[in-house]
Parts: structure tokens; C-alpha cells; sequence
């Protein structure tokens, strides 16, 4: 028995394999990412696995290929249909991640007790039958809509995808998964990626949609090699932003835009879905005016338009250097921002302290909301409110230079629909012309325009 087995290490990163323990892995880079597994040595088996099962030594014409009309159906939460790209694909493969104790087994047993009329199964490798249950009581599930197999062992689960043919399969999770096949244990890359092909396959075979909720690293990146994500068909990441408050993300989709995501509460009776958060992202105020250091902008995700609130705070160096604090905008853009501010708007931001905050939570990534940071920022370090009613937009260059931006309608008209009458564009940014709409080149003309304007115009949104 001791002959058909040997050592090798495997990264943990990417899934390279090698006969001996390399410090650095040569294909992606990483450190200390090798880690040692006992495989069985490659030999001919008798038995007959389930990817095998599939006759793939013939071809087809595509216009052979019969589509049905439920090719596509509704899952029935509206939010999570959006992300996915219209809805759930027969035989698609989704791969969910997100922070422990996010709600990822909530919204899967929220999505199999929404769909109609069909067969799903709930695969729970991490809770008892109990334990599941008493969820989906709690969230209003129905019980006998929704089969359950308490069991990590993949063989067994071939087995009933084989017999029963469900239509919507939920793995929770893919780490618990292992195969008898394998001696390492389950969560290796090894059994990663073994699991991860013979279900994918099985579910393509069968039509089945299968949905894999995964464990994620302390760097916020999908457990496993990189190679489970090229495997399945769609990626979702589930984001907490801000209390209570959910952000389903797509960063890759075979069937759909990666640019839309899906917005949740999280109440007691599980996740209910926002439907239009045009203004979700803003603080209630009933002040006219507003403080320092706060600016709005118009955010595009997809085919929605929302409003984002951007904070900052400028003050003096605490440790003699400047530093730069910022979760929800990425560091080096803030950096960036605060540079072009200092050579072209004439501020001194470099013995100051910077902090950068996003009002509900929501990472923002896209280059319009440089404008609105400048605007923030400047209005922060000379403790100048900008106008209650303002709303900018535009990429900053190094040279000072505000560029245009895209979907410059759909954005005004998103905040226009939201109260904001007062607009700064880019000059070069086509858009009809609106009675507040103010147009600026550089962002000492923008910073110069905004200081000739009335603190309160009109009343907050």
C-alpha cells in the first residue's frame, strides 16, 4: 500500500506541483505557499468515475443544439437576478465567497426556497440537519420545497446528481468537500480542484445549476487555487457595507455584466432585497447646510444609477509624517487626488493627516469620483461647506486637468431626480444644458468657481 503513494508539494496560490519544497513558486510569485500532500500514484482503475460517464468522442452541429425556454429562469430574488445576469442558467456554476458569518448560507437557502416549481437540493457540509433547519425556519423557507444531504464525501453526492437530477444544487461549502480518491485532506488544492471538476462536470452533464459557497482568505480573496475561479462559471463576492447592509458582486460572469451588483438588508427574516437604492447611500440630514469636507457624486453599477456621499478629514500630522486613511477608496487614489491638489490648487496637504470615508459603507473604485474627492479634501483642509445641493463628477490628471467621464446624462439625470440642482462637470463632458450646470477645465477652476457660490443653495435632498 505504502508503494502507490508519494509526496509532493503544491502551491496554495496557483496549484503549481512540485517534487520538493521551493520557497517562492516560480509561476505566481508567492512566498511559503508550498505546502506538502500524499498522493496516490497515477494507475488504471476500474472503476468508472461520473466525468467519464459523458460521451464526448462525438460533435454536433450548434444549430442542433435545442435551447428550451426555461434555458434562463428567475430565481425570484429580483437583486440576485441582476447579478447573475438575468437569471439562473441551466447548467451554470456559481461560485459564492464572503467574510465568515456574512449571511452566504442565508441567501443560498433564501434562493432555493424562492425558486418555483422546481427540484433543489442544499448540500450542508459545515451544519447539522438541525442546524439547517432551524434556519430556514427562522427565514421562512419552506421546509418541503427543499431536499437536504447532510455529507462531505463526493462520491455519495455524484451518486444522487446522477439518480435525482435536481435542477438548482447548493454546496456549502467547497472546502468540506474531499474525495476517496485523494488521501490529502479535504480543503487541499488537491481536493479543490478534484471536487470542483467532477461536480462542474455532473452539473453541466445533468443541467443541474450549481451554486458553491467558499471560504475566504484573511487577504478577502476566494480560498483554493486561482484555478477553482476559471473553472466555474461566475464568481460572486458578498460584501458587508456599512450595518446591515449587503453588496453582492460580480467579478466575473460568462453570462452576464460584471458591472452590476446587488444591494441587501439583513433583517431577522433573512436578506431582503433593495430594489432602488438611488438614494441609500445618503445620511439623513435636515439642515440645509452641510459640513466640511463633504461632497456627493453620481456612482453608475451596471444599469442603476445611485447617489454616494464622500467624507473627508484633513489635520495636522500626528506623527511628523503625513499619512493618508482611506477603506472604501483605494489609498494611492486618495494620495494621487491630494498631490494634484497641493501642485495645482495651491493646498498644503503634505504635513496634514488625510482621512477618506465613503457614507454606507460602499467601496468606490470608478475615476469619477476624483472630482468629488478634490472637492471633499479641499473643502476639509480651508473648513469651506460645499453647497448642499452639489453634485460633481470627473477624472483628475496629473496635470490639474478635470477629464469627462462616462454616462455623463444618465449620471445628472440621477441626481437631478434626487433634488440636486447644482451640477460640476467637465467642459469637454457632453451633456444638455441644465439651469445650475456649472463647467470647469482644471480643479483650480473648479475650487475657484465653488468659493464664489452661496453655502445653502436650496435645501439638502
Amino acid at each position: 500500500m505504502m508503494k502507490e503513494l508519494t509526496t509532493r508539494y503544491v502551491c496554495s496560490q496557483c496549484g503549481r506541483i512540485e517534487v520538493k519544497w521551493l520557497g517562492r513558486c516560480p509561476d505566481c510569485g508567492s512566498w511559503n505557499s508550498f505546502t506538502e500532500e500524499v498522493v496516490k500514484k497515477q494507475g488504471k482503475s476500474g472503476k468508472k468515475q461520473l466525468v467519464s460517464d459523458t460521451n464526448k468522442n462525438q460533435t454536433v452541429a450548434l444549430s442542433e443544439i435545442e435551447i428550451g425556454e426555461d434555458f434562463r429562469y428567475s430565481s425570484g430574488i429580483s437583486e440576485f437576478d441582476r447579478v447573475l445576469g438575468g437569471g439562473i442558467m441551466r447548467g451554470g456554476t456559481v461560485l459564492l465567497g464572503g467574510e465568515p458569518g456574512i449571511g452566504k448560507s442565508t441567501l443560498m437557502l433564501q434562493l432555493l426556497g424562492s425558486i418555483k416549481n422546481r427540484s433543489v437540493l442544499y448540500v450542508s457540509g459545515e451544519e447539522s440537519p438541525g442546524q439547517v433547519r432551524s434556519r430556514a425556519q427562522r427565514i421562512g423557507v419552506p421546509l418541503d420545497s427543499v431536499s437536504l444531504f447532510n455529507d462531505t464525501r463526493l462520491e455519495p453526492l455524484q451518486e444522487i446528481l446522477s439518480r435525482d437530477r435536481y435542477d438548482v444544487v447548493v454546496v456549502d461549502s467547497l472546502q468540506t468537500l474531499s474525495s476517496e480518491e485523494l488521501p490529502s485532506a479535504a480543503g487541499s488544492v488537491n481536493q479543490l480542484r478534484l471536487c470542483t471538476m467532477e461536480l462542474v462536470d455532473a452539473a453541466k452533464k445533468a443541467g443541474s445549476a450549481l451554486f458553491f459557497i467558499g471560504h475566504i482568505t484573511k487577504e478577502g480573496q476566494i480560498a483554493g487555487p486561482k484555478a477553482i475561479e476559471h473553472i466555474v462559471d461566475t464568481v460572486l463576492y458578498f460584501e458587508q457595507a456599512g450595518s446591515g447592509v449587503r453588496i453582492v458582486r460580480a467579478v466575473k460572469n460568462r453570462f452576464g455584466s460584471v458591472d452590476e451588483i446587488g444591494i441587501f438588508l439583513m433583517t431577522e427574516k433573512g436578506l431582503v432585497s433593495v430594489p432602488d437604492p438611488a438614494g441609500f447611500f445618503l445620511s439623513e440630514r435636515t439642515e440645509g447646510s452641510l459640513p466640511a469636507g463633504i461632497s456627493f457624486t453620481a456612482v453608475v453599477e451596471g444599469s442603476r444609477t445611485f447617489m454616494v456621499e464622500i467624507q473627508a478629514l484633513v489635520i495636522p500630522a500626528k506623527s511628523g509624517y503625513s499619512r493618508v486613511y482611506s477603506e472604501r477608496i483605494d489609498t494611492a487614489r486618495v494620495t494621487r487626488v491630494a498631490a494634484v491638489l497641493e501642485r495645482h490648487a495651491g493646498l498644503t496637504l503634505s504635513d496634514k493627516d488625510i482621512y477618506v470615508n465613503v457614507a454606507g459603507g460602499i467601496k468606490l473604485s470608478e475615476v469619477s469620483i476624483e472630482l468629488p474627492l478634490a472637492l471633499a479634501i479641499h473643502s476639509a483642509a480651508t473648513s469651506r461647506p460645499l453647497p448642499a445641493t452639489l453634485v460633481s463628477m470627473g477624472e483628475l490628471s496629473l496635470a490639474g486637468e478635470v477629464r469627462p467621464v462616462s454616462y455623463g446624462e444618465k449620471r445628472v439625470k440621477g441626481a437631478i431626480d434626487m433634488g440636486f440642482s447644482t451640477i460640476l462637470a467637465p467642459s469637454s463632458m457632453p451633456l444638455e444644458h441644465h439651469a445650475s450646470m456649472l463647467r470647469c477645465e482644471r480643479i483650480d477652476e473648479a475650487v475657484g468657481k465653488l468659493e464664489k457660490l452661496p453655502r445653502t443653495i436650496g435645501k439638502h435632498p
